[in-house]
């Protein structure tokens, strides 16, 4: 499949954006800064930017509590999103979502949560809402191999294949939930096997490389707007990371080897993408090195917006919380 240079650039530039921003926070999450819950995205960035530039922005997409990536890949802005950690009023959900909670309408963003696998039902939802409405969007949503054996989850599968509905269900297997290999709770040889007991194309794809993943979820595209369902895509990937910020002190080298972390380190999606583009001549190191020096500046942008940006005042709490005007009842 050919791919033009503007989005294989524009995937790499989402992919610096999101190493730099969650490098950033966990550089001011360990100095204390900021309390709370944070889980790192690093090692997984070309599954979500690889699929996120293979949609329109009237897409939707719906993520979990591995929440910073999602967004950024979406086209999010890095300054409403590390406001929002911090807890600012100039955050995505003003200083009250946190971390995990992280939504952008305007650009397909519904937002994620801390609830395994509950973001798969929200996505089947907005592409039933799709098809009943007669609109031209799909529907994406990426979820954990741990979330794949949430009911939840089984259940959209299996109602996105009867109706036929336009979503794309993206399981993230990077390998663990939480500290519990997924071997070892998926009795099928893949998790995208069980795609068989729904009658829906069960896709295997290298989650380190954004370049695959795009063409994946480019295929799952033109079979969801033609009105041929869901696809489930399984993306092989890693956390570099630990799972959440803090569990390292308490559980480190515990389930995983270090061995194991370096061997996955070496397949660095990054690294991967920017080798490719070197090597089709698509950019040359300058170029590249430009993309990494400006996403930098940039979320160094997001830092400062986060810490000058306001909390929120004591009266605003229950804002939001309700609709201004009760919905007439039909």
């Amino acid at each position: 499949m050919a791919i033009e240079k503007q989005k294989l650039m524009l995937m790499l530039r989402r992919m610096w954006l999101i190493r730099h921003f969650e490098e950033t926070v966990i550089k001011v999450y360990t100095s204390g800064e900021f309390g709370g819950a944070a889980h790192p995205y690093i090692g997984e960035e070309a599954v979500a930017v690889g699929a996120c530039v293979a949609l329109r922005d009237s897409d939707y997409i719906a993520g979990n509590h591995r929440s910073h990536g999602h967004p950024i890949a979406k086209g999010g802005d890095v300054k409403k999103a590390m406001a929002e950690i911090y807890g600012r009023r100039d955050g995505y959900c003003k200083g009250k979502g946190g971390s995990m909670h992280l939504a952008d309408f305007s650009i397909g963003i519904l937002g994620e949560s801390g609830i395994v696998a509950s973001s798969v039902p929200v996505a089947t939802g907005a592409a039933l809402a799709a098809k009943l409405q007669k609109k031209d969007f799909v529907s994406a949503v990426f979820f954990g191999d741990g979330a794949s054996n949430q009911g939840a989850c089984h259940e959209a599968m299996n109602l996105g294949s009867v109706w036929k509905l336009p979503v794309i269900f993206i399981c993230e297997n990077n390998q663990y939930a939480v500290t519990t290999p997924y071997k070892s709770t998926v009795s099928s040889e893949h998790i995208a096997d069980r795609a068989q007991a729904y009658n829906m194309p069960g896709v295997l794809v290298d989650g380190q490389d954004a370049i695959a993943m795009y063409e994946a979820t480019t295929e799952a595209v033109k079979r969801a707007r033609a009105g041929r369902g869901p696809t489930l895509i399984e993306a092989l990937t890693y956390r570099f990371e630990e799972h959440s910020l803090g569990l390292g002190r308490i559980r480190r080298s515990e389930y995983r080897t270090a061995e194991e972390v370096t061997d996955w380190r070496k397949r660095d999606p990054i690294v991967i993408h920017e080798k490719k583009l070197l090597e089709t001549k698509t950019a040359t190191q300058a170029e590249i090195d430009a993309i990494k020096a400006e996403t930098g500046k940039e979320v160094d942008a997001a830092l400062e917006f986060a810490r000058q940006s306001p909390f929120p005042e004591a009266a605003e709490l229950y804002e939001d919380m309700w609709a201004d005007k009760a919905m007439p009842i039909p």
